[in-house]
This record gives structure tokens, sequence and C-alpha cells, in this order.
């Protein structure tokens, strides 16, 4: 697993928010649950955190709950996986191990390392908003 839960479910929920509140709409904490298959209060802290981070937008009353600004600037998947799991989120250990390096490489070590830098390039050029684009016409899914 390359990600963590939280990260996993940062990136669903904010391209679910892309595809369902580009006309103004809002989400409840509920409904992105639900749409993207998490605890609801698990949920709420993740949306907490990209609210206060900017890459998600929130609005509290009557009508009130979370979206993605419709004028919003990309949003570079690599900047929710960073927010959610470091900035060194990619270049750990593909078994977890804490010493591993080009001097001490476990037994993956060097076909991983080819793996996360074209993973990296992956989602330091894709888009949030790409991937809605590819949801909403069909060529890719985000739920099972």
């Amino acid at each position: 697993m390359m990600f963590s839960k939280s990260c996993e479910y940062a990136i669903k929920a904010v391209i679910h928010l892309c595809m369902e509140t580009h006309a103004g709409g809002r989400l409840s904490i509920n409904d992105i649950a639900i749409a993207i298959d998490s605890p609801e209060p698990f949920t709420a802290k993740i949306l907490q955190t990209l609210s206060k981070h900017k890459i998600i937008s929130s609005a509290k009353g009557p009508g009130g709950g979370f979206y993605v600004e419709q004028k919003k600037k990309p949003i570079y998947v690599m900047d929710i996986v960073h927010l959610m799991d470091g900035e060194d989120a990619l270049n750990r250990c593909g078994l977890g191990l804490k010493e591993c390096s080009e001097d001490h490489p476990c037994p993956i070590h060097n076909e991983f390392k080819s793996y996360s830098s074209r993973l990296k390039k992956l989602l330091e050029t894709k888009t949030i908003q790409q991937f809605a684009a590819e949801i909403k016409t069909g060529k890719a899914f985000l739920n099972n």
C-alpha cells in the first residue's frame, strides 16, 4: 500500500467534491462519507484538514457544506499526498524498512525506486480536475 487510508480518502473526497459541487452546490460530511465509503468521523477530520489548508472550501449554516471553488486553480494530487502523508511519502522503503538506501537496499529497492519515481511524476502533473473529468466521461471510476 502506497498511501495511508486518510490520504486515499482525501483524494477520493476532493475528486467527489470537484465532480458534485461544480455548479455551486455543497455537500455534507455524511454525503461525502457515503460517497467515498469512509466512516463519518474519519471523513470529518479529513475534510477539516483539507479545508484548513485551502484545498477545499466550507460554509457553515443553512445551505452550508463542503465544496471546491468553481474557479479554483488546479489541485495537483501530489498536494493532497504531501498534506496527508508528508513530503517524503514517496521516498519511503517499499517494504517499510527504516534502514533502506542505495548503500543498504532492501530486496525490492531498485524496482520500487523506479516505480515510485514514475508515480511521483504522475501525481505532480495530474490534477484532481483531470481525474474528475475522466470519471464524468466514463474513462475511470471512483467507486467499487
